[in-house]
């Protein structure tokens, strides 16, 4: 035998025990720290010397519960939520102008008001989430929403319709971010880019199904009863999103801790995964909101992934009219409807693929990038010709480019900061309330008087998203900077150098670029 083989082979050995040891006890301290009771640190403990075939067993049964009982109920939702935001671009198409004696640029005002009072209720609602039991409080809000989305079908004049989409932004605000940070509850950071675009796909979803419910209640229902169509648009879907919501206050989960159809060995090892992934477990009240808003505003990378997400936004800006734009392609109202179908489409298909190749690969940037410029070209063609097949082409490459690409952003962002849950819960809705600020002035870029080219519009999101793409390098070199950091903190605490920083907790914690 040779020996210096045999010697290396103990030396690794030694090694990759001492390594197990230095975990183990990095995620007993950290459970401790967070107040998890005896019998979970023991737990814990086990599952850190367990070999990998046990681990693969187990979190393969785990996720098949999780992602049973939390995806698809939130695909759901989200879907709904976006079709009662994004249903005045179908309505445009009946006689809701005309009935609200709307004109000029009313419709960008009815859009942008919206996000108004979003943005009011962002960061409030989703720090009082980490208080409140999330089924209960993401279907309440749901409830909420759907009936005044509802109510929008009862407005005589174009000032109610204003107060209506004031208040309805209001009421959906606590969703989007609420969800984020309730699957970054339940899903590492691996884990987290998939499961997003399958979440985000209900936006895609609902403006496919929106094209086509638009289409049968505007061609079959207008006049029916003497209400107009897109009153009846308003009520039918309303009224879908109360009843789903009431029931989703039954469905949704909580947190790992507390859910009563996972046993308790799973629950501990539900939440051992979020330890082993970051350092920390996600416990509601290991620290004050004050605090955890103060740690979030004091990490730099905060501002950095909020303008990302923001400028991302405003490439998306095109959303809100799209039906509007691919009218300019010359068909009537049906068949424009019938054909957003199909992009839509296209666009929930890709976007799986390259979140799954994202999460795949354990990148974010190098996808964000490559998609951003397809969304460049789709941008340029549209106003570059009026030729139907070019134009029609480019209304594929706009959503495929900058919807998907916001799928890892979000990602990104939520798993881009460090734990305690109180301070990704801050990162992630100050994040997204800046970032939808975008859609306030963003509701502007393609006002009717610009048809059929949109010239101004479609330049100027040409720009936003090639600024997206550059701002994704620059995040990028930004936690590759960090990542060395902390390798140069972990070798010095390895070495027995006692080093005080919360994100070297987790042995082998880095950034995701």
């Amino acid at each position: 035998m040779d020996t210096s083989k045999a010697e290396v082979s103990l030396e690794a050995i030694k090694n990759d025990k001492e390594e197990i040891e230095h975990k183990k006890h990095v995620i007993e301290e950290a459970a401790q720290k967070r107040g998890i009771d005896e019998e979970q640190v023991a737990r814990f403990r086990q599952f850190t010397e367990a070999d990998t075939d046990w681990h693969r067993a187990m979190n393969k049964k785990l996720m098949r519960k999780v992602d049973t009982h939390l995806l698809p109920l939130l695909v759901l939702m989200y879907l709904l939520n976006f079709l009662d935001r994004n249903n005045l671009s179908q309505a445009r198409l009946g006689t809701l102008e005309e009935d609200l004696k709307m004109k000029g640029t009313d419709f960008n005002l009815a859009t942008s008001i919206l996000f108004v009072g979003y943005l009011l209720m962002q960061l409030p609602s989703n720090l009082l989430l980490t208080r409140v039991r999330p089924s209960l409080f993401l279907g309440s809000a749901m409830t909420i929403w759907g009936v005044i989305s509802t109510a929008q079908a009862a407005v005589r004049s174009f000032g109610g319709l204003i107060a209506a989409r004031f208040f309805l932004g209001f009421a959906e605000a606590p969703f989007f971010p609420g969800a984020i940070f309730l699957m970054s509850s339940w899903y590492t950071r691996g884990e987290m880019a998939h499961r997003i675009a399958w979440f985000y796909s209900g936006s895609s979803l609902a403006n496919a199904f929106g094209g086509l419910i638009g289409a049968g209640v505007l061609s079959n229902l207008s006049g029916a009863h003497g209400i107009s169509g897109w009153r009846w648009l308003f009520i039918i879907e309303g009224t879908i999103t109360i009843g789903i919501a009431i029931l989703s206050t039954f469905i949704l989960p909580n947190y790992p801790a507390n859910t009563n159809w996972l046993t308790p060995e799973e629950q501990a090892y539900a939440q051992w995964r979020l330890v082993d992934d970051t350092g920390e477990a996600d416990l509601a009240n290991t620290i004050s909101v004050k605090e955890g808003v103060k740690m979030a505003f004091k990490d730099p990378r905060l501002y950095l992934f909020t303008l990302l997400q923001h400028v991302s936004l405003l490439s998306q800006a095109f959303q809100y009219f799209f039906p509007t734009i691919v009218k300019t392609l010359g068909f009537g109202t049906i068949e424009t409807l019938l054909l957003t179908v199909p992009v839509w489409i296209a666009t929930f298909l890709v976007s799986l693929v390259v979140t799954y190749t994202s999460g795949r690969f354990n990148d974010r940037s190098i996808h964000i990038v490559s998609l951003m410029l397809i969304s460049v070209v789709g941008n340029i063609i549209a106003v570059s010709t009026l030729n139907t097949g070019a134009r029609f082409f480019a209304m594929f490459l706009l959503p495929i480019g900058a919807v998907t690409s916001y799928q890892i952003i979000l990602a990104w962002v939520a798993n881009s900061f460090p734990r305690p849950l109180v301070k990704r819960s801050a990162c992630i809705s100050f994040a997204n309330l800046v970032g939808n600020s975008a859609n306030i002035y963003g509701s502007y870029m393609y006002p009717s008087s610009d048809g059929p080219r949109y010239l101004p519009g479609g330049a100027a999101t040409a720009g936003v998203a090639f600024l997206v793409a550059v701002l994704a390098l620059l995040a990028r070199f930004v936690l590759q900077k960090e990542n060395k950091r902390l390798a140069e903190l972990e070798a010095s605490e390895l070495n027995g150098t006692a080093v005080d920083n919360p994100e070297v907790a987790a042995p082998g914690f880095r950034y995701i670029l």
